[in-house]
């Protein structure tokens, strides 16, 4: 099944769990662009909260643990049996966070909405501003559902297997560094800015395009191959764009900010 899902084959479907994971670096919030309009049975989902731990050296985006997780999914209506959507606003960044996320939880039915709020509103469907009592769900939290790397595992497997950077090439050299408080990437990664998996409009490129993509940064088939960002949200995104193409990969959820915690890990730049 493709982790992908339209918004007419998302109209289409009678009993989805709908999350709403607008989230934007610096803000602003986005629970208020989810009360100004959302897809209707749509709940909002807070990526800082919900999908996250509090930010500390595990990173700024830790794991949650599996309790606070699966209290989370319940209140949002998350259950067993059910289908999961996420969206966010157009590239599905936020959204591949949330994905991963259950996923890794052990939901085993998840897909994104393709180009998110953007293209649902371009293909005529509708909005609310409603929002409705949800009934709590059953979820429960069974951690280990998609592979993870520490900050040692993500080391190895930059000089053993294909690690890639999701971060803009620019912070990949080192020449600009607006959040982490030191500049630089892991020694031996790859460059693959996350922003290049999707089309202008915010869709993903087709499975042929992404796979051709990342077989020429080294990752085919029977090579390990991972990912990291900022602090293992875009990082999310490329290991969602990876099992597009049919590669799998590990996602270093802690990511630069957890590298740079520790200041006796070597920093590259160039």
């Amino acid at each position: 099944m493709s982790p992908l899902i339209s918004p007419e084959e998302l109209a289409a479907i009678g009993d989805a769990v709908i999350l709403d994971v607008r989230w934007r670096l610096g803000g602003p919030p986005g629970a208020e662009a989810y009360r100004e309009g959302h897809i209707p049975g749509a709940v909002f989902c807070d990526l800082n909260a919900d999908l996250a731990a509090p930010a500390g050296p595990a990173g700024r985006h830790p794991l949650p643990e599996p309790e606070a997780f699966q209290e989370g999914m319940r209140r949002l209506g998350v259950s067993e049996g059910r289908p999961v959507v996420v969206y966010d606003e157009a590239d599905s960044t936020a959204a591949a966070r949330a994905w991963w996320t259950l996923r890794y939880f052990g939901h085993g039915d998840v897909r994104v909405l393709d180009g998110g709020l953007r293209a649902w509103t371009r293909a005529g469907l509708p909005l609310t501003k409603d929002e409705g009592a949800v009934p709590p769900g059953d979820f429960t939290a069974r951690p280990g559902g998609m592979p993870v790397l520490d900050a040692d595992q993500a080391a190895a497997l930059a000089s053993d297997g294909v690690l890639l950077d999701a971060r803009a090439a620019e912070r990949y050299r080192g020449e600009v560094e607006p959040i982490d408080p030191v500049a630089g990437h892991v020694p031996g990664a790859i460059s693959a800015p996350t922003f290049e998996n999707v089309e202008p409009g915010g869709r993903f490129h087709n499975r042929e395009f992404l796979r051709e993509r990342f077989n020429s940064l080294g990752a085919v088939e029977g090579v390990p191959v991972g990912a990291y960002c900022g602090s293992g949200v875009t990082a999310a995104h490329e290991v969602l764009a990876l099992e597009i193409a049919g590669l799998p990969a590990a996602l270093y959820v802690g990511s630069w900010s957890n590298w740079v915690a520790d200041p006796g890990r070597p920093v590259a730049t160039g």
